[in-house]
């Protein structure tokens, strides 16, 4: 409701006010447009904005509002997680993309020592069945009805769901309509200790996101072993390689027929499986977690030497006149 917003930011401001930290981060698109305004009116001189959503998700609205914060210095730095998204957001205005910074997402390897009789028992999940999954906000910008189907096209297919959100109802009434409800199966939303366990039940991880700014998802599954198929994105034949060589295929998501095919290939093409796996295997040496945190120290570690004391909560907020160096 309005009220538990404005309840909401009145606390977010008295946690900044209290705790006065050198440095705010924030997180996806709401989290910078609605925390970055409360830190400055603070005073707080450092506050790094993490571009994480794909733009082309988010309301106009809510593209014009980062783009104006960005412009006029509300965000110290705009840390993009991917090439193919800093070349995104390096076109926007020069106030604002001055203050961009790529720090690759590093991620935690989900492997998990589970068999895929286990994995699927824990879920209550279908066994001696071709299973395929998605781990996903339930979104029509992630496209899971691509995914959904793809089982009318192939009656011998099981699709697990691991997520929640707005679009789980129009899901079931697709899969009512198609008659593959009995092949659906919605698991909700998972710990990220869990997510290993899911995906070692999975034969193919499916990912038609309609847009992405680096695919967290799809690079998971992939370095834990599961053959993988993405929708057709630069950003995602980017992310999901290592050294020019894919470990996923690549298929039009709004062509469920081409994605039903390229789950065929794994499941048919000799040797195709475990070349994805032994590439897919791979990109936890290119996406380390602790190359992402030293990156952050540096950053925040300079723009905090950078940016002296914070002011006080009596002072005018102050805004910087550009990005500083880390």
């Amino acid at each position: 409701s309005p009220w538990s917003v404005v309840r909401f930011l009145f606390r977010l401001r008295a946690v900044l006010r209290d705790t006065r930290p050198d440095a705010v981060l924030t997180f996806q698109h709401y989290g910078n447009i609605i925390a970055s305004p409360v830190a400055r009116s603070l005073g707080l001189r450092v506050v790094i904005a993490n571009q994480v959503s794909a733009a082309a998700m988010l309301h106009p609205l809510v593209n014009g509002a980062d783009a104006v914060l960005g412009s006029i210095g509300a965000y110290s730095r705009i840390v993009i997680n991917s090439v193919e998204t800093e070349e995104m957001y390096r076109q926007y205005w020069r106030p604002y993309s001055r203050r961009v910074l790529r720090i690759d997402h590093g991620f935690q390897d989900k492997t998990s020592a589970a068999t895929r009789e286990e994995a699927r028992a824990v879920f209550g999940l279908p066994q001696g069945v071709t299973l395929l999954g998605c781990a996903s906000r339930l979104n029509p910008m992630k496209q899971i009805d691509s995914a959904i189907r793809v089982l009318a096209l192939r009656p011998a297919f099981h699709l697990a769901l691991a997520g929640q959100g707005s679009d789980r109802e129009r899901l079931e009434n697709l899969a009512t309509t198609l008659g593959v409800t009995d092949r659906l199966h919605f698991v909700g939303e998972l710990d990220p200790s869990d997510i290993g366990v899911f995906l070692a039940g999975l034969d193919v991880f499916l990912h038609p996101s309609r847009a992405e700014t680096f695919g967290l998802a799809p690079v998971e599954a992939a370095q834990a072993g599961v053959p993988v198929v993405c929708n057709t994105l630069d950003v995602l034949r980017d992310v999901l390689q290592v050294d020019g060589a894919p470990c996923a295929l690549f298929a039009d998501a709004e062509n469920p027929e081409a994605l039903s095919e390229a789950v065929d290939r794994i499941l048919t093409e000799p040797g195709l499986a475990d070349s994805l796996r032994r590439v897919g295997r791979r990109l936890a040496d290119r996406y380390p977690v602790d190359a992402m945190v030293d990156q952050y120290a540096s950053l925040i570690e300079g723009l905090v030497e950078e940016s002296g004391p914070c002011a006080s909560t009596s002072s005018s907020p102050p805004m910087p006149s550009g990005a500083g160096k880390a």
